[in-house]
């Protein structure tokens, strides 16, 4: 049977950056390991980030979301039946940040799924200062709500940017987080793990990859109630760092363009000279991450609602 860990976690939680770490724990034991991404539209940015891991023993797949339920379900099950004869111990799937985790415990238990793969773990990644950051109100009950159902069927919650918390922050997210549970009506007490993750260590790796998952009963909401999620694409926009730098912070300041969650894509610079670089790039309302990729697509993707296109013109396309 092949293990299918799921990596979940809201829109910029860090889940692209665990998965880099928690690939190459798997592969150093000498399993053979796919990661499967899933995101808004046809170019997956996070991709981009994991192309370096490509090689003997870890493949990196996709599938396309973003529009609607179903038609994920489908790409989703399709996706595994044709990996199911690769030879992979191990399957992780990353799935886009407003992901309902019962699609994948359903789908496993699916024929002929069910003949091939077994649940393995649950792994929720949550930014160390949920409890007290105004970013995770953004989003509103559909924010809160993924995240309550993330948490409740995780074996393990992993805190992200340990390292730029305090002690008190790290508790307020705690708390907070069990908190949501309750509201849900959700009994499952939550393990948390909360270091650094370039200091796990192996007995760490081997907990998150052993942790297992929760089937925790809590209050149900269906998809259409909660309200969606937009996305809306620039391709081929010609940016360097600094008007980028520009043009998210206006966007993300500017109420006529919606509500922004994340701005993501790829840019490159220096396309006229003779080693152009690309980078990949990551922003929330409090900061912008960019990381060097050996490839990529220019691109840059606006996740929110009630978003405004002719507004955000004026700032990308």
């Amino acid at each position: 049977m092949i293990r299918v860990d799921l990596v979940t976690g809201f829109l910029g939680s860090g889940k692209t950056t665990f998965l880099r770490h928690y690939a190459r724990y798997l592969t150093n034991l000498g399993e053979k390991v796919c990661i499967l991404e899933n995101d808004y539209g046809a170019i997956n940015v996070d991709r981009l980030l994991l192309q370096d891991l490509e090689g003997d023993r870890c493949s990196v797949e996709m599938i396309v979301g973003g529009d609607g339920p179903e038609a994920h379900r489908r790409r989703l099950k399709t996706k595994l039946i044709a990996m199911a004869m690769l030879g992979y111990d191990r399957v992780v799937v990353e799935p886009s940040g407003v992901y309902d985790v019962d699609e994948f415990f359903d789908i496993l238990y699916e024929e002929p799924l069910d003949r091939w793969y077994e649940t393995g773990s649950v792994i929720a990644v949550v930014p160390a200062d949920a409890g007290g950051t105004a970013d995770m109100s953004a989003g509103g009950a559909a924010r809160e709500y993924f995240l309550m159902a993330q948490a409740a069927a995780a074996g393990c919650v992993l805190f992200s940017r340990v390292q730029e918390c305090s002690e008190e922050q790290i508790e307020a997210a705690e708390e907070y987080l069990q908190s949501l549970l309750a509201k849900y009506h959700c009994a499952h007490e939550l393990r948390f793990l909360a270091k650094d993750w370039n200091d796990l260590t192996q007995d760490d790796f081997a907990m998150l990859s052993s942790c297992g998952y929760r089937h925790a009963d809590h209050v149900k909401i269906p998809a259409e109630e909660l309200g969606g999620y937009e996305s809306h694409f620039y391709f081929h926009p010609v940016l360097s760092r600094e008007q980028l730098a520009g043009a998210v912070g206006k966007a993300f300041s500017d109420p006529s363009c919606g509500k922004i969650l994340r701005i993501k894509g790829c840019i490159r610079e220096g396309a006229d000279s003779a080693a152009p670089q690309w980078l990949s790039f990551n922003a929330t309302a409090q900061k912008t991450e960019l990381q060097p990729v050996a490839n990529g697509q220019e691109v840059v993707i606006i996740i929110g609602e009630g978003l405004h296109p002719e507004a955000l013109d004026r700032y990308f396309k």
